[in-house]
């Protein structure tokens, strides 16, 4: 599917996409980015009696504001009493090496890969993303999974992923777009 716009009125039927090819394929996994939590429990509604575990991740604590975790705690909650598991933690393409460009101005290695997968779009980049973290975290298994990201707010990308961790970065593999918009 190939959404005309970028945004959030394109969550709802990318989680519909979501969920169709993750029973179709009998995926374990779900992984949904979610800075607020909102799409966090949208998604971990619409898949509560779909089998695949659904884990959400989150911006780290001070990602946008020192001190401050941008997904509610009422939103976490509401995710986990759904089945559903939250993963705050550091952006393998952000953390250290934004850091690093804002007080050098000098690109890191971590903002080339970033603005490379970019060129698929914004929310590739965070499929990709959010697989990584999730692995090193231990929440999903290295194996296929369907990641959910998007553009700014709401989902509206959906890809089907080998999943690894950050130290095997290069060994994640985009096997399949579902969704994504177009042109951006």
């Amino acid at each position: 599917m190939y959404f005309k716009e970028p945004g959030p009125k394109n969550t709802d039927a990318t989680l519909d996409i979501a969920l169709k090819e993750a029973m179709a394929r009998k995926i374990n996994h779900i992984v949904v980015a979610s800075t607020s939590g909102e799409t966090g429990v949208k998604a971990a509604r619409k898949f509560q009696d779909c089998p695949a575990r659904v884990v959400v991740v989150t911006h780290n604590t001070g990602f946008s504001q020192e001190g401050v975790n941008e997904c509610s705690e009422e939103n976490a909650e509401l995710i986990r009493r759904m089945g559903g598991r939250v993963h705050t933690g550091t952006h393998i393409l952000r953390g250290l090496g934004n850091a690093i460009r804002q007080r050098s101005g000098n690109y890191s290695e971590e903002q080339i890969v970033a603005n490379t997968l970019r060129i698929l779009g914004e929310g590739i980049k965070v499929c990709v993303e959010i697989c990584a973290m999730a692995c090193d975290s231990g929440l999903i298994d290295f194996e296929d999974v369907i990641a959910i990201g998007g553009t700014g707010r709401g989902a509206d990308t959906c890809a089907v992923v080998a999943a690894n961790s950050s130290n095997k970065f290069f060994d994640i593999r985009v096997r399949e777009i579902l969704a994504k918009p177009s042109g951006f």
